[in-house]
This record gives structure tokens, C-alpha cells and sequence, in this order.
């Protein structure tokens, strides 16, 4: 069995300018403040980030509107397989509105990932942006 989260937050910043910095290893490390991000910003791209706590594969790249990656931690149980993370952005009058559609997430597991990108990447993407 798997989980599923969706949340949504405002980021002070162009669609353009979240999509190009979640997909920079310099940027998606400062705006997140945690660890260190490795970022092949390609479809087929591996990833890492948080000093290698997350780690996946970009699956679908549309420009400056979604980023769908194949997403796990490592606390995911090493049989389970990968989650799906898709980040929508839309522009609204502050900004972009960011969504994350987390999906196929260990049970059990979905409430601290939703406080996790709450606290570790909407808070500091908002401190970030607002520069």
C-alpha cells in the first residue's frame, strides 16, 4: 500500500525562476538552506539532494510549468519503489502557486513528508524568493 499528499504554498518568484533553481544544484541547496543538491537537469537526470536523503530520476520536464520526478528518501524501505513528486507551478498575482502532488509514498510515511515540505521547502523557498 502506498500514501498520497497534495499541498500548495504561494512563492514570491516567477514560474521561471522556480522552475530554473529547482533544477540548479547551487540554487536548490541555498533556497532549501539544507545539505547539499547534484542536479542533472535533464530528462532521464538523476538527482540528489539534502546531502543525499533524497534522491531520483526527472521523469517529465515542461518548462517553467512541471517537474515530475521518480523521488525517495532514505527512509523508504529498500524493497518499496520509487514515489512519484510532481511540482505544478501557476502564476497568481503574488507569484507562483507551487503544488506538490506526492503520490506512492510508504505507508505511513505521508505525514511527515507533508510536514517535511512544508517546513523544509516552502518556508524556505518563501525566505528565499522574497530576497
Amino acid at each position: 500500500m502506498s500514501e498520497k499528499i497534495k499541498l500548495s504554498a504561494v512563492i514570491p518568484a516567477t514560474p521561471k525562476e522556480i522552475y530554473n533553481a529547482w533544477l540548479d544544484s547551487k540554487s536548490h541547496s541555498v533556497f532549501t538552506g539544507g545539505g547539499a543538491a547534484k542536479i542533472d537537469p535533464k530528462v532521464k537526470g538523476k538527482f540528489t539532494a539534502w546531502d543525499d536523503y533524497i534522491s531520483g530520476t526527472n521523469l517529465e520536464l515542461v518548462p517553467n510549468k512541471k517537474i515530475v520526478q521518480a523521488w525517495r528518501t532514505t527512509e523508504f524501505p529498500a524493497k518499496h519503489p520509487d514515489s512519484r513528486l510532481e511540482v505544478i507551478l501557476e502564476p497568481s498575482a503574488k507569484g507562483t502557486k507551487v503544488t506538490f502532488v506526492h503520490t506512492d509514498i510508504p505507508d505511513g510515511q505521508s505525514a511527515d513528508y507533508k510536514k517535511g515540505w512544508k517546513d523544509f521547502y516552502f518556508t524556505p523557498m518563501k525566505k528565499y524568493f522574497s530576497k
